[in-house]
């Protein structure tokens, strides 16, 4: 169903980065639940000053994170994103080449440097707080004929351009015949919802978490009572009514439902070890989503790979460490049992 021979099954589009991990129990977490959609703060002392024990360092970025993901789970992936030609940018190559993620569309920018992002997690419960720059991917540019020869495209968070680049890579998909699965940005989504709710009707498969769902439907009625905005089945519904395909929607510690038109599921989390960190959860899920439906397997298999992915990640620092392989998938997978909803 989802398959047909061309040189590569998925081409990940977005942002790659070096990412810095700062441990930390000194943060102060603040309960503000009248915010839907950012029920928890950190605060820190002004003008303070932290000592961490020790830091961590891993490749970031979504469409990094996803290649790496799909890649682990034995399916031929491109990662098309931008570095640049520093240090960082070489650590980058390094590091895709370590994990024989194939570099073809990771291209060098010599005026720009590579994306660096400092992160601080919680120990107490491996929450995190994203702090990123953003240079050479501002510049990522959507070359048509590179998405000859791809059998889906997987869109993320875009910066720089993104509004062009998203209406190149439609182009292309008429062009070439690709399919899509988005996994839109919080910031796309706020900067034009518009935009974002006009792909949907192109987009195969849908990944993103339950904030961006309320950010996309709030913006298309008037008046919504906050009991919809909380209801996971309405949001599905209401996304998949705008025209999108296959649904993959996460919320955190409660889990992640799913649909596809027809079945709705739910499955809790499923961690392995204690949560250290819980950075590129989300990115774990929608690569062992996406792989389980790349292998036709049902919707509930594809909710149970990415459960058991995104609990596995968030055993270790970074997004990369943590991903599964075919095999310990097929493992942990058989004591995940998602529930089938309605």
């Amino acid at each position: 169903m989802f398959f047909r021979k061309k040189s590569y099954e998925v081409i990940c589009v977005g942002s790659v980065s070096k990412d810095i991990f700062l441990p930390t129990d000194e943060g102060v977490i603040i309960e503000t639940p009248e915010d839907i959609i950012s029920k928890q703060k950190v605060a820190f002392e002004l003008g303070g000053k932290y000592r961490v024990a020790d830091r961590y360092e891993a490749v970031g970025g979504v469409a990094a994170n996803v290649a790496h993901g799909l890649t682990r789970l034995g399916h031929r992936v491109g990662c098309y994103s931008k570095k640049g030609n520093d240090d960082i940018g070489k650590w980058i190559d390094a590091e895709f080449k370590r994990e024989k993620v194939s570099t073809e569309f990771l291209c060098t920018d010599t005026e720009a440097r590579s994306d660096l992002s400092a992160i601080i997690v919680l120990t107490q419960n491996g929450e995190r707080t994203i702090f990123h720059n953003r240079d050479a991917n501002e510049k990522l540019e959507i070359i048509d004929e590179r998405f000859a020869h791809t059998e889906w495209v997987f869109i993320s968070a875009l910066n720089g351009d993104w509004k062009g680049n998203l209406k190149k890579l439609l182009a292309a998909k008429e062009r070439h015949g690709f399919s899509i699965a988005l996994n839109p940005g919080q910031h796309n989504i706020k900067e034009d919802t518009g935009l974002m709710i006009s792909i949907l009707k192109q987009t195969d498969i849908l990944l993103l978490n339950k904030d961006e769902a309320i950010e996309i439907i709030r913006k298309t009625q008037e008046n919504i009572g906050q009991e919809h905005l909380e209801d996971e089945l309405f949001l599905l519904q209401t996304l998949s009514s705008l025209g999108a395909g296959t649904i993959g929607m996460t919320d955190g510690k409660r889990g992640a439902w799913a649909f596809d038109g027809k079945e709705y599921w739910h499955c809790p989390i499923h961690t392995l070890t204690t949560v250290v960190d819980s950075t590129g959860a989300g990115d774990a899920f929608s690569s062992g989503f996406f792989s389980a439906l790349l292998d036709g397997q049902p919707l509930s298999q594809a909710l149970s790979f990415g459960i058991a992915n995104s609990g596995s990640v968030v055993g270790a620092y970074g997004a990369i460490e943590g991903l599964l392989s075919k095999d310990r998938m097929k493992d942990i997978t058989a004591d995940i049992t998602p529930e089938r909803l309605k």
